[in-house]
């Protein structure tokens, strides 16, 4: 069984989780699997994959999880309460061979919000698994320990990266559970101070880490639909955030609709309301120099806000913006398939994605146009007009 435990997932699946619940708990969506790396035959591991997702489904909370989340300052009882109830429903998911016949294959979710947004990330992390556990029968660990060494001693040898901190955000594209946690242990007793924790509930709780976490694409992409009008549809989302935790968990995801437009809707209001933003598509150096400006300009200290980077990240390139922005602001690194599937093997680029919120479309426009998508191109069309959005952006 490759997940034992529902928090084997990342924490703002929970931030996010919440805020469905009290503020939008009659929300129904939809989600697609996408796997963006070329000529990868998953059909023959179709029962394989549909098995682990059945026994995801018999899963339910455990009491000690119930605690430890209880313990966090952000989440309340009423939330607790449902999850002691939650259980994931296996009719939510369909999985099946592509018609295209080409050897990808069709993950589909369709149901409340609130009953499936936890799928997405043990899915992704179940695919992984199957996949490389069928093509990769004697993995090569050694390798993986050789290279994650290596990048230990990149960042914990030189002292004037001492206060260069990583996080692993490495859950839905691991190679296995048994490597991420091994990973994770290493990064731990290695780096000490230097590695801020994980976004895995799980490992978290298990040994003592920070859980890291709060929102992801498919919030904002939802107040797409749950929203008053489409063009205020960001601001929307940072309001409601706001009003749910009121100061806490204060970083703002900016590549929904891209940089120019999260500036534009980032007023000196939520400059001031939120500690930071993070980075997950486009160019990062440009991302933070503009964000650096932003704050300036709108009267806030960037040595008082934190800047994220969280996109396709290795070590080499955490420390070169590292050196960049150091002293500048506050600097927070989410490193993922670098750290978790780095064996030496190529690893799937796979997402699940939401596409559609109350039967209308949702989609991003991010800064990485490859990170787009929809199957709609006529609300893509009509995206980019309404938040002035002037190149074409692609759709796969």
């Amino acid at each position: 069984m490759i997940i034992n435990s529902l928090l084997d997932t990342d924490l703002y699946k929970f931030t996010m989780m919440q805020v469905v619940l009290h503020h939008f708990p009659a929300a129904h969506v939809e989600y697609r699997f996408r796997c963006r790396t070329p000529n990868v035959d998953l059909v023959p591991y179709i029962d394989e994959i549909r098995d682990e997702v059945r026994q995801l489904c018999n899963l339910r909370f455990k009491e000690e999880e119930l605690d430890y989340l209880r313990r966090m300052r952000f989440i309340k009882s009423d939330f607790i309460d449902f999850l002691d109830l939650f259980h994931l429903n296996e009719k939510s998911i369909r999985i099946a061979p592509s018609p295209k016949n080409n050897g990808e294959i069709d993950i589909e979710i369709v149901g409340p919000w609130l009953h499936t947004i936890l799928f997405e990330i043990p899915v992704l992390a179940i695919v992984n698994e199957v996949y490389f556990r069928n093509t990769q029968r004697k993995p090569e660990y050694e390798i993986g320990r050789e290279r994650l060494r290596d990048k230990i001693s990149l960042l914990a040898t030189p002292p004037e990266y001492s206060d260069c901190k990583i996080a692993d955000y490495g859950t839905r594209r691991r190679f296995s559970g048994q490597w991420h946690e091994e990973v994770v242990l290493t990064l731990k007793e290695r780096l000490g101070a230097q590695f801020a924790g994980t976004s895995n509930v799980y490992y978290a709780m298990k040994h003592g880490l920070r859980p890291l976490g709060t929102m992801a694409h498919e919030y904002l992409q939802a107040c797409q639909a749950l929203g008053p009008r489409l063009r205020d549809s960001q601001i929307f989302g940072f309001e409601m955030w706001a009003k749910e935790y009121r100061g806490d968990l204060g970083i703002a995801l900016s590549d929904v609709y891209g940089m120019k437009a999260f500036l534009r809707d980032f007023d000196m209001y939520f400059c001031k309301l939120f500690d930071g933003a993070r980075h997950d598509s486009g160019d990062p150096f440009d991302w933070g120099e503009r964000l650096i400006r932003h704050y300036e300009e709108n009267r806030c200290d960037p040595r008082t806000k934190i800047l994220v980077f969280s996109d396709a990240l290795d070590v080499p390139r955490v420390l070169q913006l590292y050196e960049r922005f150091r002293g500048r602001c506050q600097l927070a690194f989410g490193v993922g398939t670098n750290l978790t599937n780095d064996l030496g093997y190529q690893p799937l680029q796979i997402v699940i994605k939401m596409v559609r919120c109350n039967g209308q479309p949702v989609a991003k426009l991010s800064d990485s146009p490859g990170k787009n998508m929809c199957d709609d191109r006529a609300y893509l069309a009509y995206l980019r007009q309404v938040f002035g959005i002037e190149q074409p952006v692609g759709e796969i």
